[in-house]
């Protein structure tokens, strides 16, 4: 079983227009209305392609409410661990160009004390998960340390666990030798200094990553591609071109393919492919892990995987 942590889940609200000028009134063609944040967006695309899962994150309020069930409509299995706070709400304003506009909510205070809660929560599931995800942004009032108590839990646990994050959190990571990390070019070039937008740039923040500890990282390109380098070797996939709709959650359903693919027993290079196949599967909707299987299916005929 797959464990999916969202610390700052959200209602995500997707709202589909014809176009968007800043000051005008619109009218939404169509509203889509979600169990949010980047973990559900794992999720989601675990269950899509048959994986068996655990979302776990904190939520409270109505909205938390609502986003339980929610989860629980999609068959997303599910332990929250309840706070007395309003889980947040997103707006993602989607247009026919396939531009997206998302307006983040901050989230939820939360305590230490909270964050022990939830370790307490993820020790009881622990025997029964494979590897895990944790996955977004962490609440107000939380600390890389609130973070990095999670991360032991499942490290002494001798889980695989990987991180996608970015900004201040992601920066105190790098140096934490023992996660598999998950970014994009955007999130480890601010990191590390330099622009990363092809093969050779993600290349070298990956040669400095290693120098930093860490032996397993990701790096995915938009449409150039990922970049995946582990114990074993290193590669590179590319998917096929494909009409986007929305890339937004396409990150997320990358990480959902590969940590299913691995969670299945697929070596490094074929667990790359289905997660190339599934981020790209999911710009052809709007959503996060909205795609349709046989899409996926079809595009990973056409994923290109090479040593580097």
């Amino acid at each position: 079983m797959i464990l999916c942590i969202t610390p700052n889940p959200a209602i995500d609200r997707t709202l589909l227009l014809p176009d968007l000028v800043l000051g005008e009134v619109h009218r939404a063609q169509k509203v889509i209305v979600a169990a949010g944040g980047k973990g559900l967006n794992v999720a989601r695309t675990i269950h899509k392609l048959g994986g068996e899962l655990l979302c776990m994150g904190f939520v409270g309020g109505h909205h938390g409410r609502l986003l339980a069930e929610l989860a629980k409509n999609e068959d997303l299995n599910s332990s929250w661990t309840w706070i007395n706070t309003e889980t947040r709400i997103c707006t993602i304003l989607v247009t026919q160009t396939g531009d997206a506009t998302v307006i983040n909510e901050p989230g939820m205070p939360i305590s230490t004390s909270d964050w022990e809660r939830l370790q307490e929560d993820v020790r009881k599931h622990i025997s029964s998960v494979s590897l895990a995800c944790i996955s977004g942004s962490i609440p107000p009032n939380s600390s890389a340390e609130d973070l990095l108590g999670l991360l032991r839990v499942l490290i002494d646990a001798r889980k695989q666990v990987w991180v996608d994050t970015s900004g201040s959190i992601l920066k105190s990571l790098i140096t934490y030798p023992n996660i598999c990390l998950k970014v994009n070019g955007y999130e480890i070039g601010e990191i590390l200094g330099f622009e990363i937008k092809d093969v050779e740039s993600a290349s070298r923040a990956m040669n400095m990553l290693r120098e930093r500890g860490l032996t397993t990282c990701l790096i995915t390109l938009g449409s150039v591609g990922a970049l995946l380098a582990a114990k074993e070797g290193t590669w590179y996939a590319q998917g096929p071109r494909v009409p986007v709709v929305s890339t937004v959650g396409s990150g997320d359903a990358f990480l959902g393919g590969l940590v299913r693919a691995l969670d299945n027993g697929e070596k490094w290079p074929d667990a790359l492919g289905d997660a190339v196949a599934a981020g790209t599967a999911n710009t052809l909707s709007a959503g996060g892990g909205q795609f349709m299987l046989q899409e996926f299916k079809e595009l990973r005929k056409q994923v290109q995987i090479q040593a580097w």
